[in-house]
């Protein structure tokens, strides 16, 4: 501590310990929003996955054919 006071001066110590504990506090913020930013693509990965499944009375969505489908269809017509 002694070292700390002699480089810095007693002065600066305080600043110097506010200025690191509010890096400390930005730094557990950021991890703790990248790990709730992971969680919530894993949700949203996890249910575009599953099939999605009709209720009664729920109309099922319409098939459509790919631009690429439809090409070789014409082609295959001539």
């Amino acid at each position: 501590m002694g070292v700390l006071v002699l480089l810095f001066g007693a002065t600066k110590l305080p600043q110097m310990a506010r200025s690191l504990g509010q890096s400390a506090r930005v730094f557990k913020a950021e991890a703790r929003g990248m790990k709730e930013d992971e969680a919530a693509a894993k949700r949203d990965k996890d249910s575009a996955s599953e099939p999605q499944q009709l209720t009664t009375g729920e109309a099922s969505a319409p098939v459509t054919a790919s631009n690429a489908e439809e090409a070789q269809r014409k082609e295959t017509k001539n």
